[in-house]
């Protein structure tokens, strides 16, 4: 069988005589597939079904060389199930119809100003799992946060890649307005690779179906496709019917059957899954605009262990949590640090040296992130020991903080001296000039005096 990752093969060379549709060559049911099928339905709030069985689907298209595309119409993987959402606070709950695995078709390009297509079977073959929602969506913020925490489901169960750049997870939203709270004639807009398209592509269709029933013009059920530089969709094809594929059971493949303890095995297998951490972080005091932001980061990143690491590191996780959206992550995706990616115990071990320096007031805020920075750029296995002596490190690094009276006192009597007029606004009475002159000696000492020194010494000079 040809392999499934093409992500930067060259168009045609991960094929085999199946995709090709040639004569005699008959499929096999991907056992992988079925499994990561039923994980699927467990991670979506269903089961998977312990019969189900494939048919084909009949079309003729330059991507599909058999004139047809195996699927499940009739008895589907997997029955019900539900997606949770989040939109401006409120809680919702998407139901899902089904879901089925079928075989993904190639990949069909239209050059520019060209009078042809281009064809790339590299990913004929490749299972996949098409998951169906009901219309339980009534705006594009919904249809966005369903198919973020959609791709979210699929990352923690560990059912897919995901990358939506590759095409790994691709969308197709179906759009239909009316007065009369039923659904209109719908359209359907497919292939969308971001959330953000999801979100315009529907804001679009909403408006220019809303327009077109205004001017008293009818709606037609048709296949769109969405142009990211417009910003608008386009018409493709009409929609066929189910009745148009003329779906039969597949004959060259037998039915699935799942027995209990294969079923049993997928469950007891489950990670935890996006809801369930939001729980239990939530339970150490993040905030919740944070908690999305590192169930994320994990999504993209397996193995980095940021929720584990906050869970077992309790009274640090607030502080933790910080440093990882606003120090680790963006220096990550600047690459400061991308060899650290693999490694969260050393990371661990490098924010518990930093914290405990923090909190025993031998560093001052706006040194934790450099420090950090150093830290994490060591060779890690070897440097970053048990015997790492990190004072040592700071102070040499220039990061430790100043708590020597005599030094800072000096440096207070200098500040003074240059700010005759913040120091008179103290003498008046106005607290908040204070803060200007602990800046001033934070600056001098290139934010190595302890604040609270400062800020004590700076009163007893001016006899307060």
């Amino acid at each position: 069988a040809a392999g499934n990752d093409a992500r930067e093969a060259p168009p045609n060379t991960l094929v085999n005589h199946i995709d090709f549709g040639l004569p005699g060559a008959l499929p096999v049911i991907n056992e992988k597939a079925i499994e990561l099928a039923a994980r699927a339905a467990f991670a979506l709030g269903t089961i998977p079904q312990k019969n189900s069985q494939f048919d084909r689907k009949q079309y003729f298209y330059p991507d599909l060389p058999k004139g047809y595309q195996i699927t499940q119409f009739y008895h589907p993987i997997a029955l019900g199930g539900e997606v949770e959402i989040n939109v401006d606070g409120e809680q919702k709950r998407v139901k899902l119809h089904h879901f089925h695995i079928e075989e993904d078709a190639g990949k069909s390009t239209h050059p520019t100003g060209k009078d042809y297509s281009l064809v790339d079977l590299n990913r004929a073959g490749t299972p996949l799992i098409e998951i169906v929602s009901e219309p339980d969506m009534r705006s594009p913020a919904e249809a966005k946060a369903y198919a973020h925490e959609l791709w979210l489901l699929m990352r923690y169960a560990d059912v897919s890649e995901a990358n939506l750049f590759y095409g790994n997870m691709r969308f197709d939203v179906n759009v239909s307005v009316s007065k009369t709270g039923e659904l209109g004639t719908r359209s359907e807009t497919k292939n969308l690779n971001s959330f953000r398209a999801v979100e315009k592509a529907a804001e679009y269709e909403i408006n220019r179906q809303i327009e077109l029933l205004e001017k008293g013009e009818k709606i037609v059920q048709e296949t769109r496709g969405w142009l990211d530089d417009k910003g608008k969709t386009v018409s493709q094809r009409s929609k066929e019917e189910a009745h148009d594929y003329r779906y039969m059971p597949e004959p060259d493949l037998p039915p699935v059957v799942l027995n209990d303890k294969f079923i049993d095995k997928i469950k007891a297998g489950m990670p935890a899954m996006p809801a369930e951490w939001r729980q239990r972080l939530s339970g150490l005091g993040l905030d919740p605009v944070y908690i999305e932001t590192l169930l994320e980061a994990q999504a993209e990143e397996p193995g980095s262990q940021y929720l584990e690491i906050l869970e077992n590191n309790k009274e640090q996780a607030p502080t933790f949590a910080n440093w990882y959206i606003n120090i680790l992550l963006p220096l990550k995706k600047e690459g400061v640090i991308s060899d650290i990616a693999l490694k969260p115990i050393e990371r661990l071990r490098a924010f518990n040296l930093v914290f405990n320096l923090y909190k025993d007031n031998k560093i001052v805020s706006t040194n934790i992130k450099p420090l950090l920075v150093k830290l994490l750029q060591l060779k890690l296995g070897t440097e970053l020991t048990k015997n790492f002596d990190v004072e040592q490190f700071a102070n040499d690094s220039g990061f430790m903080q100043v708590s020597d009276e005599g030094e800072i006192a000096k440096i207070v009597e200098q500040v003074l001296a240059e700010n005759e007029q913040a120091a008179s606004d103290v003498k008046n009475g106005e607290e908040k000039a204070i803060g200007f002159l602990v800046g001033q000696v934070m600056k001098a000492s290139k934010g190595q005096a302890n604040p609270t020194l400062a800020q004590d010494l700076i009163k007893k000079q001016l006899g307060i």
